[in-house]
């Protein structure tokens, strides 16, 4: 029922195989993880032959559960040279699932030049020659949905994958066949880049939900975990109204929102682009916008609206708060409108807004974007896609970008550019930020649950106290919800709902006829991390790097003028079942 699909791309051969032993049970991150662990060389060369890149659907995939089809997307990461595990929304992980493929595992390179397309339907997988080489990711899946139809699902990369830019996403198609979700960090755009895969068109005809060992139970846990996600104000309400850029707002008055290359927690401009103005921008010009959109079938949320322009016409998707802060408040910009033209050009030119976006800020610090320039900043995103010196510098991220414009103040931990909380007001983030395997991800440990919003508890945010054991749970409890292929925001009822944990292991028991407790979802997630961190320390990336940059201990931060005061030694402690 349940296989692995083993592309390699120097020979052409695409393999179903059974699922190796050392594999069962396990989907998504845990899935991706544990592949790039045990088959690829911790010291090779992310760009070269002996990497490999890795496509799982979740545990939950094809199934009936709100919000599980989510894709997670794993290699060695050209940005970090450690572990990665991207992660998107989209139609491609539910299709997968229906198709009863629990793995794509691209592998080898094809001849330099060359660009392929793979084919992937119910009892066959070919790669053929790429019709879509050169084209960004809008005009290549219009192409290719031309050439395959409107029934399936698209992954592709855009010039920046091409390029091999160690910023390039991966994107994956929405519900409307637009390019628009993105496994978006870690540089896994430049490995699809590397292997010369162009794009994956996944025909899900013939798939279906997979049998489940207790239908009823399932239909009761999924009941109990669609109603958890309702009752929550935020995952029932919030998210759906005014998208994650809800949190602008929020984190300007938290003095936690980095403006101008992290120099002060706030942002005059702050309501300009926040979630409650894209709100109300949306409604009033109608047309094709949208409040409350759902990027994958099964979603309940619904946190990705459409954003018009004053005609009426799609700009982009809702940005995410992290893409309205990278390219606002980071770069001293209050246009919405420019904001949003600024995000779409990443999901077509296919490049991750927030190590981009940070990036622009760090070459106005630098003297190469004038800052606040929006203008100045769009030039420079079309660089991207032209592959002009200045669009292959920001293209390949914020470290990048620091190292060449002779920039101090580089917010990157690992190489992975910081995300919009500033750790010197939201110290639990911050202790995320320096140990997490992945570089620096807010995804990794959300603690701005407790730190900011009171959900799953209150840790005060400006204090050391209780910061490292918050980011340790937090990080265990989301390797695991992305193994389980559930949207992160799922992870506020998670935490305030008593019910929402024990479904979810309710809907994994009815599917696969476990016998999963509460504990073995910790345990899972610790595994997964211990997995990461395993590799990376073969990979040399030693415990000298679970640290963020000095200028965060050195300067304070206006308006709290606090420092982030927790000590190296103290953040050893983090994964502390590691030995």
């Amino acid at each position: 029922m349940f296989r692995f699909l083993r592309v390699n791309m120097a020979t052409k051969s695409c393999v179903f195989e059974e699922i190796p032993a050392e594999y069962a049970g396990l989907g998504g991150r845990g899935l991706t993880s544990t592949i790039v662990a045990r088959e690829v060389d911790p010291l090779c060369t992310p760009l070269g032959p002996h990497n490999k890149l890795v496509f799982a659907p979740g545990l939950l995939g094809a199934t009936n559960s709100p919000n599980g089809n989510r894709i997670s997307v794993g290699c060695k990461s050209p940005l970090t040279e450690g572990i990665k595990e991207s992660n998107s929304g989209g139609q491609p992980g539910g299709h997968l699932a229906k198709l009863g493929i629990m793995a794509i595992i691209v592998e080898e390179m094809a001849t330099e030049g060359e660009w392929w397309q793979l084919e992937v339907s119910k009892d066959s997988a070919r790669l053929v020659p790429s019709t879509v080489a050169g084209l960004n990711n809008f005009a290549a899946v219009e192409k290719l949905v031309e050439q395959y139809g409107k029934g399936c699902s698209y992954v592709s990369i855009g010039r920046a994958g091409e390029f091999k830019l160690t910023a390039a996403s991966i994107a994956f198609t929405d519900r409307e066949l637009r390019p628009m979700r993105h496994a978006g960090r870690g540089g896994v755009g430049a490995v699809m880049g590397s292997k010369g895969l162009k794009a994956i068109i996944i025909n899900p005809e013939g798939g279906k939900n997979h049998p489940l060992a207790d239908e009823a139970a399932f239909r009761d846990a999924s009941k109990r975990f669609a109603k958890a996600l309702m009752d929550h104000p935020v995952t029932g309400k919030g998210l759906a109204e005014y998208g994650t850029a809800v949190l602008v707002n929020i984190l300007h008055e938290a003095g936690g929102l980095p403006t101008r290359n992290f120099t002060s927690g706030q942002f005059e401009g702050h309501e300009n682009v926040s979630g409650e103005r894209m709100n109300q921008l949306t409604k009033e010009r109608g047309g094709e916008g949208a409040v409350a959109h759902g990027c994958m079938s099964g979603c309940i949320i619904r946190c990705s609206g459409l954003y018009p322009n004053k005609q009426g016409k799609l700009i982009s998707k809702w940005p995410e708060y992290e893409t309205l802060w990278c390219f606002g408040p980071h770069c001293g910009i209050d246009d919405l409108d420019l904001i949003a033209h600024f995000d779409h050009l990443c999901d077509d030119y296919g490049v991750d807004t927030i190590d981009v976006g940070v990036a622009i800020g760090v070459a106005m610090e630098g003297g190469g974007i004038p800052k606040g320039d929006g203008k100045a900043v769009l030039e420079a995103m079309h660089g991207i896609s032209e592959g002009t010196a200045l669009g292959r510098v920001i293209g390949c991220g914020t470290a990048t970008t620091g190292r060449v414009f002779g920039v101090r103040r580089v917010p990157c931990v690992k190489g992975q550019s910081l995300p919009a909380y500033d750790p010197r007001a939201v110290k639990g983030v911050g202790v995320t930020y320096a140990t997490t395997p992945m570089g620096a991800d807010h995804t990794a440990g959300y603690s701005v649950t407790a730190n900011i919003l009171s959900c799953g508890g209150v840790v005060d945010p400006l204090k050391k106290e209780g910061q490292i054991e918050l980011s340790r749970n937090l990080q265990i409890a989301t390797a695991s919800v992305d193994s389980v292929g559930l949207c992160l925001f799922t992870a506020f009822a998670i935490l305030d709902v008593a019910d929402a944990l024990p479904a979810i292991v309710d809907m994994l028991n009815a599917k696969f006829g476990w016998q999963l407790t509460g504990d073995d979802v910790v345990t899972l997630g610790q595994r997964i991390l211990s997995t990461e961190v395993d590799f990376n320390r073969r990979a040399g990336i030693t415990e000298a790097a679970d640290r963020l940059p000095d200028f965060f201990q050195d300067e304070e931060l206006p308006p709290h003028n606090t420092k982030f005061d927790i000590t190296h030694e103290e953040l050893k402690t983090t994964f502390n079942w590691i030995k």
